[in-house]
């Protein structure tokens, strides 16, 4: 797919390109690959660690799955770890995602190396690529905070899954207080080094999510008003499957257990899956489908 150059006036036109350039250093010159960030979408930034964990794999997954349907872009670097699963969830959910890799765009130079072939995949998917760099330019160490301005100089919100005490995404989360970007951050078990970042942006003021709807809220996006009977959706695992059939009507937690039966602990792990992928929620003390 063509690299192309674009012109100062055609990307500040675009409603990503006037955001970005509302950023104290805008870039001097841009190429693109594939398709940039649709007219009336919502550019989400999703960050986290190189080093993710399961729970932050899972968590990443289950709320972009939740937005599934809805005008939002996944905006990431192509990174290896959390970027890398932000643009897999939201090439699974039908979501655009746009990559902004750190490097020039051409086949030969797309940083990390492994992601190449994903890179392609993204193109191939409707998705797209933006650089401030000639198309062959190496990565080099420096270019990935100056990426990271420009991923939040598009963002209408920034959310952080994961980041341990020295990760880059720290510098993010910073750059996204500075352009008065809105800062969200998923919780983690207490103790967990991943945590430190999401805890710390928590305890100054970010918005703390646990379910796709928090996400919507932050993005002035009105959830869709399904009505009446849902059906299951058919990637669900056979516990999930148990429990949303179980909530056929609101239902207490303990009552919901006891009619799902078997093992309580999957039960729960279950239902967390459900809440995160905005598929159930708790209101009035009981459990009911959304």
């Amino acid at each position: 797919m063509d690299i192309r150059e674009l012109a100062r006036e055609e990307w500040e036109a675009a409603e990503w390109g006037a955001r970005l350039r509302e950023i104290p250093q805008p870039p001097a010159k841009l190429w693109a690959r594939g398709a940039m960030i649709p007219a009336g979408h919502k550019a989400l930034v999703v960050v986290g660690s190189r080093a993710m964990t399961r729970y932050g794999e899972e968590a990443c997954r289950l709320l972009v799955a939740g937005l599934a349907g809805y005008p939002i872009s996944i905006v990431s670097g192509l990174a290896l770890g959390m970027d890398t699963a932000a643009h897999k969830a939201a090439l699974a959910a039908g979501l655009h995602t746009l990559a902004l890799p750190g490097s020039g765009l051409g086949d030969d130079v797309i940083y990390p190396r492994s992601n190449r072939g994903f890179a392609l995949e993204i193109l191939d998917a409707g998705g797209g690529m933006l650089a401030e760099y000639a198309p062959e330019e190496k990565t080099r160490l420096h270019y990935f905070p100056a990426r990271n301005r420009l991923m939040v100089g598009i963002a209408d919100a920034v959310l952080i899954i994961e980041a341990g005490q020295k990760s880059g995404t720290l510098i993010t989360a910073r750059l996204a207080a500075e352009y008065n970007r809105d800062l969200l951050a998923v919780p983690h078990r207490i103790g967990d080094p991943h945590a430190f970042g999401p805890h710390l942006f928590i305890r100054l003021g970010a918005t703390l999510v646990t379910e796709p709807l928090h996400i919507l809220e932050a993005l002035g996006i009105a959830p869709r008003d399904e009505g009446g009977a849902r059906e299951a959706p058919s990637d669900l695992e056979e516990t999930e499957r148990t429990v949303w059939d179980a909530l056929a009507e609101p239902l207490p937690r303990d009552e919901l257990l006891r009619a799902v039966g078997g093992n309580a602990g999957e039960a729960l792990t279950a239902l967390v899956a459900l809440e995160l992928r905005g598929l159930a929620k708790e209101e009035f003390g009981a459990w009911r489908r959304v």
